[in-house]
């Protein structure tokens, strides 16, 4: 059995691209020799998906997954919106949700568990998948909400079948009620989530850098009033109400009649809202513009001058 250094296995890196655990176990399947160790990368796919990882992946789906008293959320990002549609695809999202679910919502975690029905981990199979649909793939992130008494209800924005979209929100909402109408308050809850883009289920879970940063905002514009600093003082506190409004989710005002507070709403149905959690796909991502022409005509090696 030939030794695997590290030495071989940077060249192998260097050479395909591919991952080191990936590398080694390629070595160690080709008793060390590069160029069959070359091979089986390729043989595998895994070559061919590790010269994608660098292209930016902000498309994708949004998938739920639920049980009682718990459910996940998981976001795996594509290249390009028709992947989206690729049932391959849509099948490995739901899987993937399905596994964070029972495992958590820590991504090397979700990525070492093995796959459902295969023989492969969470990870394994992406790259198959990047491997056989040709664009970089990447599992984002997770979330996962447990309650000990109540519901965690799910909301799928957009969606392209059950549990797969383009918006997810997980509310968690604990109480003595029906689970039915936890449930149906729950959606509701989650409906305005999506819509409402709140940023902290109450005041005190507001980010205290947020708020600052907020309130030294406001006190710049009051005192360009001229005011007194006790009149400027009051002014401040009450736009920060207004921001409190803004930003905070039991503050907000339901979008479903445009006129009850959230937590009136909550408290009317003899529950608790004890988190919440809103993907949106591709948020955050900077994304790569590019002039497809040009791109083309660059690969071609001719020019391509844009339409005036």
């Amino acid at each position: 059995m030939a030794v695997i250094t590290a030495a071989l296995v940077k060249d192998l890196r260097d050479k395909t691209g591919a991952g080191m655990m990936d590398c080694k176990r390629a070595l160690s399947e080709s008793d060390g020799d590069l160029e069959a160790a070359v091979d089986w990368l390729r043989k595998k796919g895994l070559s061919a998906a590790a010269k994608k990882s660098g292209r930016v992946a902000a498309e994708g789906l949004i998938g739920v997954a639920s049980a009682p008293r718990r459910a996940a959320m998981i976001e795996v990002n594509a290249e390009t919106d028709f992947v989206a549609r690729n049932e391959t695809f849509q099948a490995f999202v739901a899987a993937a949700a399905s596994v964070a679910l029972a495992v958590g919502e820590d991504v090397d975690a979700i990525t070492a568990a093995p796959f459902p029905d295969s023989a492969r981990t969470v990870g394994e199979e992406l790259t198959q998948l990047v491997a056989t649909i040709g664009e970089n793939m990447t599992i984002r992130r997770a979330r996962v909400l447990t309650v000990a008494e109540g519901v965690v209800a799910t909301y799928v924005h957009a969606a392209v079948r059950p549990g797969l979209g383009k918006i997810g929100v997980l509310v968690a909402v604990e109480g003595a009620s029906e689970i039915e109408a936890l449930e149906t308050l729950g959606r509701q809850v989650g409906m305005h989530v999506a819509a409402a883009r709140p940023e902290a289920l109450g005041v005190d879970a507001v980010d205290p850098a947020a708020l600052e940063r907020e309130r030294a905002v406001l006190s710049e514009q009051a005192r360009a009033s001229g005011k007194s600093e006790a009149i400027i003082e009051k002014m401040v506190d009450g736009r920060i109400r207004k921001y409190y409004q803004e930003v905070v989710l039991l503050e907000q005002v339901w979008v479903h009649d445009g006129e009850s507070r959230v937590k009136a709403v909550v408290k009317k149905a003899g529950a608790t809202l004890a988190g919440f959690a809103r993907f949106q796909l591709g948020e955050g991502i900077e994304r790569q513009s590019s002039d497809f022409a040009a791109e083309v005509a660059a690969a071609a090696g001719t020019e391509h001058s844009p339409a005036e």
